[in-house]
């Protein structure tokens, strides 16, 4: 990890990438929730791997380009935060 990188509230740091879940009301707002974070992504030309399970979004950030954490994983972990 970059000594440079601040993880923001709500993530933690699990095998070398930016690691949350979260939990929405259900499939519905889950799927919503997915479809803004993919436009904020596909904006920041940043994909977060992830994987959706009913109300439960597992999302992993980290810049395979760069073998590690960047600047831009913590930004758009911050984006998905406001997202939230």
């Amino acid at each position: 990890m970059n000594d440079d990188i601040t993880v923001p509230e709500g993530w933690e740091v699990v095998d070398g990438k930016l690691h949350r879940v979260v939990e929405l009301a259900d499939f519905s707002e889950a799927f919503a929730f997915m479809t803004r974070v993919a436009l904020a992504a596909e904006k920041a030309d940043h994909h977060p791997d992830w994987s959706n399970s009913w109300n439960k979004v597992t999302i992993d950030l980290v810049s395979h380009d760069a073998d590690g954490l960047t600047a831009r994983d913590a930004a758009l972990a911050e984006t998905i935060n406001t997202l939230l």
